[in-house]
């Protein structure tokens, strides 16, 4: 069995990791842990290819403590079992548990008794935010470190001693051309180690050139896992970028959930964006955004690149305006607190007291139409960020004072 390079690289001490500095460095929280010879359970999480199992076993290796290796999808109940086991029989293990997040109940139910009494320290890896997705028994009882991204400088530095070492005799491969790899790896050092590998088993002289890598890849590898928080991520860039009316961020995140033909994803954000961000400020923008969800619909990748870039640039050059979803969620928060009152007698079903305002003079008449309880609520607060939205506030303006 072929061992990948990257595998072979890894780390045996803290002092080999790449990155990481917060973690590790001088007097930083794991470096002292380990100095002091004292290990705590821990869920290390961050993005694919940046350290976490690698970290891990770092610290058991310094430490020289038993240790074994589950993950929490593909290991079942029996071999939890014979891990408690084991830690039984040795007075203690630490349990290194891939995928932590999808640990079932079943598994959690056996593990947390010995993780409460010590027998069993736990060092969970995961990519998704323990916050979210973790279950709140596990994670009480874990330290949790989040692993920062790879810098270009990391990676640079780790392919540098990659191609001196006796894995790859016979390389040939200069500068730009490790900057090249680094700039596809987007921060996955694993990834940029397997491309190097690949690239150096593709050549007949084991030169590797940008041409040669450019045929293996040559699109950016970046993190966006449909189902995990990066997904997410790029989705809340996307929406902050329109937001913050910064149309060349926009139109970057719109690239990244095109490449991997996101459409869904982008109707649905983009929807919201509409209403949420821009609202009265630019009314038209729905419409809008629904006629170019419907032409790339009708013509389909790659073309549907076209009509949303047209209305991703004016959603982010739009006035911008939340006073709808403001105004909805403080009467929202006012049904959810029991702010209510009963509904006047003149609004209810076939009362003879209700004034019928298409009888009055501009289709208006004074009335009491909140409650008595709230009848002096104001939940819409105006802007005039727009000339919509500003003529807007001056009808409403117009009708409060008509009706004092």
């Amino acid at each position: 069995m072929h061992e990948p390079l990257a595998i072979k690289l890894r780390p045996k001490t803290l002092d080999d990791i790449v990155g990481q500095e917060h973690l590790v460095g001088k007097n930083k929280v794991i470096r002292n842990m380990v100095k002091n010879n004292h290990l705590f359970s821990m869920i290390l999480y961050g993005k694919p290819g940046i350290g976490k199992t690698t970290l891990a076993m770092a610290i058991v290796n310094e430490l020289k403590l038993n240790y074994r290796i589950l993950n929490a999808v593909i290991n079942n109940k029996k071999d939890f079992d014979i891990v408690v086991e084991e830690a039984k029989m040795y007075n203690g293990m630490v349990v290194i548990m891939d995928e932590i997040h999808r640990l079932n109940k079943d598994k959690q139910d056996l593990l947390l008794p010995y993780l409460e009494n010590g027998l069993i320290t736990l060092i969970g890896i995961t990519t998704s935010n323990p916050y979210h997705k973790i279950n709140p028994a596990i994670r009480s009882r874990c330290q949790i470190f989040e692993l920062k991204e790879l810098t270009d400088e990391d990676i640079i530095k780790a392919l540098n001693k990659a191609v001196k070492c006796e894995y790859l005799p016979n390389i040939k491969i200069d500068n730009e051309t490790i900057e090249y790899i680094t700039k596809l790896s987007s921060g996955d050092l694993r990834n940029a180690y397997n491309l190097l590998e690949i690239a150096y088993y593709s050549t007949n002289d084991y030169k590797i050139t940008i041409d040669v890598i450019k045929n293996i890849n040559s699109k950016p590898v970046f993190f966006h896992d449909k189902n995990e928080d990066g997904h997410y991520d790029v989705l809340s860039a996307f929406q902050k970028s329109i937001r913050g009316s910064d149309v060349n961020a926009a139109l970057h995140y719109l690239a990244r959930l095109l490449e991997v033909e996101d459409l869904d994803s982008i109707y649905r954000r983009l929807s919201v964006i509409a209403y949420e961000d821009i609202g009265l400020a630019n009314p038209s923008i729905g419409p809008k955004l629904d006629a170019a969800i419907n032409a790339c619909e009708r013509v389909g990748l790659p073309e549907a690149r076209i009509p949303l870039s047209a209305v991703v640039i004016e959603m982010a050059l739009s006035p911008k305006s939340n006073s709808a979803i403001m105004a909805i969620d403080k009467a929202l928060n006012d049904i959810r607190s029991g702010n209510v009152g009963n509904v006047p007698k003149h609004l209810k079903t076939n009362s003879k007291d209700y004034l019928y305002p298409h009888d009055y003079p501009n289709a208006c008449v004074k009335q009491q139409y909140l409650p008595d309880k709230i009848k002096h609520k104001e939940y819409y607060q105006p802007k005039t960020t727009s000339k919509f939205e500003t003529s807007l506030k001056s009808v409403y303006e117009k009708l409060k004072k008509s009706s004092q």
